[in-house]
């Protein structure tokens, strides 16, 4: 189990509560959990100012009065500085391989696998039976993939930044695409979840030096009428500061989700100026890092709001631009201690023309969570913050309710607190006005081999909440289960659900959910392994992708899982079929990314990215494997292996060897229409007949990846 010296770990966030500006720093001390949580608009412009400059205050004291007891920064130490990297990326000129669109389209095709019916969810690839949508590098590219034969790609677009997710909207011919881009915002960032001061994190917009959307400081949001699949047509562009997070479309109205965080005034200093007699001078050092707070206290209370929130700006078709401002009252505080940043919802309709109405923003000042949607909801989850570990203490998660019926804004609702995390999105489900939550819950408790040290005691439950009188408060709750174990999956589907926990073994726990103040579990079966994904099959049968371990639960025993499940009877589920696939180095982004797993109910088709290493090849690309495994799937017969689209040509005519978090030769998405399959990665695409997947009827190449 994980493991934490008492007392002795500081975080990268503040609690949410303010402060004054008295000169000593008062003893950090956690915040209770607020049960009755909520978020209030502010008043005034002068309100969310002093809320902000409050909790930054508070952040700098906490940061720097570390050093007093390490003589070290915790959020990096003396003499560590950074800066901009300037630098334009290389570009190719986008080239077409055909033009024109193709034929009426298939009888049936597969698309992004949602969570929710109805709540269509970005990914770099869309598609709506005739055509196929990719983000590759920072690009799109655009394919006409009907008839199957003729695929080949209709037009590339460069898309400015790095592009990261899109949604298209096949009815109105719209692309909504968010990407990163860098512009030089005043002041220096806070980096949620990396160190917080010591000089800036290099912000670089470029593709050649391989660094991508993490450096990004603004969003953008470019739509694009894609009528003409040989000439898409830019209509629309936002730029907001901050980062992406998710994306949800219901019809026309598109919620994008985004991060910002706090931008600390130029001069600002986290740590005194290094000396070796300073820093092994306790007093000394002390007396500095009282002198340094008062200075940065100052420089805090300093900055205006409009260098606290840097504005946006919005271009329309014909290259207007327009300041895209805030409103204060358009932005909320949670009365409970979270970290620091900022938590956009974007609202953009479609419906309201071209660039007739820029989007509206709801902002809460915390930190990022997970985000769950239903047709008329938009749920956000994050987590209580505490300063430090102490025997007893739970973890908790707040969750925030917005009415998201009008297409143009998201309106605040109302707020709840459970006990534990949640584990992913599918851990959130909203059914018939309820909703459930399946969270693992982790304890502090002292480690009996050595009292100075506490430890982590997990168990899992599922929690019901209802609106009332402006509040999400607890309906119902589970009974406590899995020990020691946490969640990896959680599906609900109707008035049922099903979890999966792990540590050695999977149980998979099934509930009543009929009853939304009495939520039961009815069922559990023990097998070795755990699932990361389970998929509904009807209302009688569960498919899953996991890892397989036997019983000891050691990586020499590992290989990925495909499994089938009964659950027919909710109180004896059945594990009925097994596939295992690959040695204990293969892999799937289907284990960890929902939209890689590819089911169409209408052929009984099951198609998951794999990947696997042979470490005794001879050479780099013969020990590498990557290709799309396609099943056919029976409720009554189980896995029969069809066989895989290989992309082996592929990645060996690139032949590049500098992979990274966004370009991989791996295949990471796949989709079926009618008997042809489509394997889709970031070198290229192909397609292939279902009876014959390993000789390909058409491929198309992207452009090669910028040399670094």
């Amino acid at each position: 189990m994980q493991q934490w010296k008492r007392y002795g770990w500081l975080g990268l966030a503040v609690a949410a509560a303010g402060c004054g500006g008295s000169e000593k720093t008062p003893e950090v001390t956690n915040e209770p959990v607020q049960q009755a949580a909520r978020l209030e608009s502010f008043e005034h412009c002068g309100a969310l100012e002093q809320h902000i400059e409050d909790n930054a205050t508070r952040q700098m004291r906490v940061s720097l009065e570390s050093l007093k007891d390490t003589g070290d920064g915790w959020f990096g130490g003396p003499g560590r500085g950074g800066g901009v990297m300037d630098g334009a990326p290389p570009t190719a000129e986008p080239q077409e391989d055909a033009a024109g669109g193709g034929s009426s389209g298939p009888n049936d095709h597969t698309g992004t696998n949602n969570q929710v019916e109805g709540v269509h969810e970005a990914d770099f690839v869309q598609n709506d039976g005739t055509r196929i949508f990719v983000l590759s590098g920072p690009r799109l590219y655009i394919h006409r993939s009907w008839p199957a034969e003729q695929l080949a790609r209709t037009a590339a677009l460069e898309v400015e930044g790095w592009p990261r997710e899109m949604l298209l909207d096949a009815e109105r011919n719209r692309l909504v695409i968010t990407s990163q881009v860098y512009e030089e915002r005043p002041g220096r960032p806070s980096v949620w979840g990396g160190r917080i001061g010591g000089g800036a994190m290099p912000a670089i917009d470029c593709a050649g030096f391989r660094c991508g959307y993490m450096y990004g400081d603004t969003l953008k949001v470019t739509v694009v009428d894609v009528a003409n699949s040989a000439a898409p047509r830019v209509v629309e562009q936002v730029y907001v500061p901050g980062g992406y997070l998710s994306a949800r479309r219901v019809e026309g109205a598109v919620r994008l989700v985004m991060s910002d965080q706090f931008r600390w005034p130029e001069g600002i200093r986290f740590s005194p100026e290094y000396s070796r007699e300073l820093y092994e001078d306790k007093d000394k050092l002390a007396e500095a890092v009282d002198a340094l707070i008062r200075e940065n206290e100052k420089l805090i209370r300093g900055q205006s709001l409009d260098e606290w929130l840097s504005p946006g700006r919005h271009v329309d078709a014909a290259g207007k631009v327009t300041s895209l401002g805030y409103g204060c009252s358009d932005f909320y505080r949670t009365n409970a201690p979270t970290g620091l940043g900022f938590v956009t919802v974007l609202s953009l309709n479609l419906d309201a023309g071209e660039g007739a109405t820029p989007p509206s923003r709801t902002s809460i000042v915390t930190a990022p969570g997970e985000v769950y949607a239903s047709p008329e909801s938009l749920y956000l989850a994050t987590n209580h913050w505490w300063w430090h570990q102490e025997l007893g203490q739970k973890n908790h998660v707040y969750l925030h309710k917005f009415d998201i019926r009008d297409p143009s804004r998201a309106a605040y609702v109302g707020s709840g607190t459970v006990e534990g995390h949640l584990s992913n999105q599918f851990a959130m489900d909203e059914h018939e006005g309820v909703l459930r939550v399946a969270t693992t819950v982790s304890t502090q408790v002292m480690d009996l081999r050595d009292p100075r040290w506490t430890t982590t005691e997990t168990t899992s439950r599922v929690s019901t909440l209802g609106e009332e009188g402006g509040r999400l408060v607890e309906l119902g709750r589970s009974e406590d289960l899995a020990k020691g174990e946490r969640i990896f999956s959680v599906r609900f589907v109707g008035k049922k659900g099903y979890v999966v926990t792990f540590r050695q073994t999977d149980p998979l726990f099934t509930f009543d959910l009929s009853d939304p103040a009495n939520p039961r579990k009815v069922g559990e079966l023990k097998i070795p392994g755990f699932s990361t994904y389970i998929h509904p099959v009807g209302d009688t049968h569960l498919l899953t992708l996991g890892e397989h371990r036997d019983d000891t639960g050691t990586w020499q025993s590992r290989a990925l899982k495909l499994s089938m499940f009964d659950v027919s009877d909710l109180a004896n589920p059945r594990e009925t079929f097994t596939h295992l696939l690959g040695s204990n180095s293969s892999g799937s982004e289907a284990l960890y990314e929902h939209k890689a797993f590819n089911y169409f109910p209408a052929k009984g088709l099951l198609a998951v990215p794999f990947t696997d290493w042979n470490y005794n090849a001879t050479d780099y690309w013969s020990g590498f494997r990557s290709e799309l495994r396609v099943f056919r799937v029976d409720t009554a017969t189980g896995f029969t292996p069809v066989g895989a689209v290989s992309m082996r040509d592929v990645y060996q005519t690139f032949n590049y060897h500098n992979w990274s978090w966004y370009w991989t030769p791996s295949v990471r998405r796949s989709v079926m229409a009618d008997d042809f399959v489509y394997a889709i990665t970031d070198g290229g695409l192909r397609v292939a007949h279902v009876n014959a997947l390993q000789t390909p009827v058409a491929t198309s190449l992207f452009m090669p990846p910028v040399a670094p």
